[in-house]
């Protein structure tokens, strides 16, 4: 298995990562956030970290005013089906404050190096009253061992850098930008995560109850 900076290893999986949630752990992880997401319509989105555009393309059809997704990887920016993408670092992104109205962001804030820079990044560019959600792989999962990785077109193994950020860590990080959380999800396997797939009756066994996501609600007052 190799391992190297995610940027590239993301351009690598963009070769066959399709703009929707191609598993079943991620279409739990999108389960959970848009149960928490806020209404879009005649509202300013993005999608931080948008990857394939998977949720920009879930939006397009439910009236958001605007729709901008954004992603270091240009690799999947170029596989997002977004009519407004930008390319940019999501701890130092070109926009102005207050420029969106709702963020969106899935599987992407423990590759932040620092979680409260990313968070506070977040909040300026939030319009007051605006919302911020978004998932993280969950640590208890870390902690039990797994680890976030992809198999490429060619069949090698390849593994993502991914931070652990506790629970606690991501309130201290919304207090001290200014962003009241007012509601989380955990996706667990056995429970949400209970889709059968190729050899779950052993995973759901091994996993069964372990927290693999965490999904968050956060205001801007």
């Amino acid at each position: 298995m190799s391992r190297f900076a995610n940027e590239a290893a993301y351009d690598l999986w963009a070769e066959s990562y399709p703009p929707l949630p191609h598993n079943p752990l991620m279409r739990a992880e999108q389960s959970a956030v848009l149960s928490l997401l806020p209404e879009v319509n005649g509202r300013r989105v993005l999608d931080l970290a948008c990857g394939s555009g998977r949720y920009g393309l879930w939006l397009q059809p439910r009236g958001a005013s605007l729709i901008v997704g954004t992603d270091l990887s240009s690799g999947m920016l170029a596989r997002a089906p977004l009519a407004h993408r930008v390319r940019a670092d999501m701890g130092r992104l070109p926009f102005s404050a207050a420029s969106f109205d709702v963020i969106v962001s899935g599987l992407a804030v423990g590759h932040a190096p620092s979680l409260s820079a990313w968070m506070a990044e977040a909040a300026r560019v939030l319009a007051p009253g605006g919302h911020l959600v978004y998932s993280d792989f969950h640590p208890a999962a870390a902690r039990a061992g797994m680890t976030r990785s992809f198999t490429d077109a060619a069949g090698e193994r390849h593994e993502l850098l991914h931070a652990v950020y506790e629970l606690d860590a991501h309130q201290a990080a919304a207090e001290q930008a200014g962003l009241v959380l007012e509601a989380s999800r955990e996706v667990c396997v056995g429970r949400e995560l209970c889709e059968p797939f190729t050899g779950s009756a052993v995973f759901y066994s091994r996993w069964s109850g372990l927290p693999v996501v965490l999904a968050l609600r956060l205001r801007k007052p």
